[in-house]
């Protein structure tokens, strides 16, 4: 049974490297917002109604926790498995979708637009994490870990598994075709990375970095920043300093939680949680507080840094 820390600092939140100490509000504890679904994923932060969406994937739909009230609801359902999600230049939501293996937009009225369900003629994979760059283009991840029966319905792929991008007049292209099962993705603060975690790399799982082309809408020069040696990571965001906060788990109990890199790929700091955290997002009023959604539950922690703005 998981209890809050009774004390501050909460022993939870680790500093591995000194560059870590900055980040830490040492007055802050990792707080269970709520708890009992199956797995939870792609959470993204609503400021202007002042609540969190997030997949609870196997269950078929998303749900909404509101900040105002500390309650959770149903935000949709059935949600087509939506796994990833995240928001547009007009603050609306971008989801994946298992079920249907598709990318959708809800616009304001609450009808779906439907951005991208095939490539080539084939229909997409199971489309996992998506990001929005500051120029309104959309970048998703197109792995085939929702063809299955638990979240999504089970098929084989016809596709590899690249890494997408949608124009902002709608025209979808392979941005990468070289990541082995790419699964959550981020950019730089100043767009001039693009992170991939590389979900099957061998012989270990990593998180790769691509340059961004001039034209902002290719990528080249591949290079692994970090090796996940005996953990999994999944979805993670970046910083204002460049920092990645990245779900983590699946190796031992001590390695389930959040993990920390720098820039250049050293780990600095560790959130310890007692379940592995599938992806992550910075919200609240200041862009200040991590929702962390963790198998069968959500947890946040403020933090003294805040979301990447692009």
């Amino acid at each position: 049974m998981w209890t809050e820390s009774a004390r501050y600092p909460d022993p939870a939140v680790r500093v591995i490297d000194p560059a870590f100490e900055k980040y830490r509000i040492v007055l802050a504890g990792v707080e269970r917002l709520a708890t009992g679904f199956r797995w939870t994923e792609g959470p993204v932060w609503v400021g202007d109604g002042r609540y969190l969406v997030f997949s609870d994937i196997p269950n078929n739909r998303l749900m909404k926790w509101d900040e105002t009230t500390g309650q959770t609801s149903i935000f949709r359902g059935p949600s087509n498995f939506a796994n990833g999600n995240s928001r547009d230049r007009q603050g609306r939501l971008i989801s994946c979708e298992h079920g249907t293996r598709r990318v959708t937009r809800t616009e304001y009225d609450g009808s779906i637009t439907v951005l991208a369900d095939s490539y080539d003629g084939k229909p997409l994979n199971s489309p996992n994490d998506v990001v929005v760059k500051s120029d309104g283009s959309i970048w998703f991840t197109d792995p085939p870990f929702g063809l299955n029966d638990y979240e999504g319905f089970r098929d084989e792929p016809q596709l590899p598994t690249n890494v997408y991008r949608i124009s902002t007049s709608g025209e979808l292209t392979v941005v990468a075709d070289d990541v082995r099962a790419p699964n959550g993705l981020a950019f730089s603060p100043d767009e001039t990375k693009l992170y991939v975690v590389q979900s099957r790399a061998i012989p270990r799982r990593n998180i790769v970095a691509y340059d961004v082309g001039p034209d902002g809408a290719s990528l080249k020069n591949q290079q692994v920043l970090i090796d996940a040696e005996d953990g999994i990571p999944d979805g993670f965001r970046v910083d204002e300093d460049g920092n990645l906060w990245c779900g983590w788990g699946m190796g031992t109990d001590e390695l389930d939680g959040v993990r920390i890199f720098s820039p250049e790929g050293r780990l600095i700091g560790q959130i310890h949680l007692p379940e592995r955290c599938a992806n992550l997002t910075f919200g609240g009023a200041r862009g200040n507080r991590l929702f962390m959604a963790a198998s069968r539950s959500i947890y946040s922690l403020y933090v003294n840094t805040r979301g990447a703005v692009r």
